[in-house]
């Protein structure tokens, strides 16, 4: 079970730039479904890959379904490579994601973002129109099945 205040105190006391996307934006927009995983979308720069390095490292980052034993640092180095990092930690899973498909790159989803309280402290969540975008854009069949929920919860909102 992924312990989602942990994870979220962690890159708010390092702080991280960060944007929540996936099913936690899911749900803090209304959706009934519920997620095994953070999914946040980070900010692509030196500083902010030292910060997540240092938030996340306490927790044992590991990629997530690689087998056991594979060499992986959990690094600046490897964030700086790489781009998007599915990842078990002692805490739970978390998606780390360099750009959002259908949406682009942190800076993208930062403007369609909106601030609010989660576990006492403020975070920025991708806005509804841009998380119907992007579970259309990834075509996978679980993002498919929530996109007439959030439709219709963008429906009540506009009426």
């Amino acid at each position: 079970m992924t312990r989602f205040e942990t994870l979220l105190n962690a890159l708010r006391s390092s702080d991280v730039s960060f944007v929540i996307v996936g099913g936690i934006a899911a749900t803090f927009h209304g959706s009934s479904r519920l997620t095994n995983d953070l999914d946040i979308v980070y900010e692509r720069s030196a500083v902010n890959y030292e910060r997540v390095t240092r938030a996340l490292a306490p927790f044992e980052p590991y990629l997530r379904g690689a087998p056991p034993g594979l060499p992986f640092r959990f690094d600046v180095d490897t964030i700086k490579r790489g781009l998007n990092f599915t990842l078990r930690t002692s805490s739970g899973d978390i998606d780390l994601l360099g750009e959002l498909t259908g949406v682009g790159t942190f800076s993208d989803v930062l403007g369609q973002s909106v601030e609010a309280e989660l576990f006492g402290a403020t975070c920025r969540f991708i806005n509804l129109d841009a998380l119907i975008r992007s579970k259309r854009a990834a075509g996978r069949a679980k993002d498919l099945e929530v996109i007439a929920e959030l439709e219709a919860i963008r429906g009540t909102r506009r009426e």
